[in-house]
């Protein structure tokens, strides 16, 4: 399958992907890299809130809550089955 590369925002739940890069400046991409959200690591998606607004995931064997605007953030790429159409 080839890769494809999106934001962690448009991941569908229950799929795992690959971060590529990280955009954003300052404060807030350290905030997102303290979180353990660095390149190369494998984030699972567990759950969407209703409205979009967070975004519930796995990352390094511990659970996190995203608001949207920083899952937007995180350029990510996995199989093409693995993003919202």
């Amino acid at each position: 399958m080839e890769a494809t590369k999106k934001t962690l925002r448009d991941v569908k739940i229950g799929s795992t992907v690959k971060v590529v890069k990280l955009h954003g400046e300052g404060a807030v991409k350290r905030r997102i890299m303290d979180m353990g959200i660095t390149k190369g690591v494998e984030i699972f998606v567990r759950k969407v809130a209703p409205l979009g607004d967070p975004v519930e995931i796995m990352v390094r064997n511990y659970e996190l809550s995203l608001r949207k605007a920083d899952a937007e953030m995180v350029e990510v790429e996995g199989p093409a089955d693995a993003f919202k159409a």
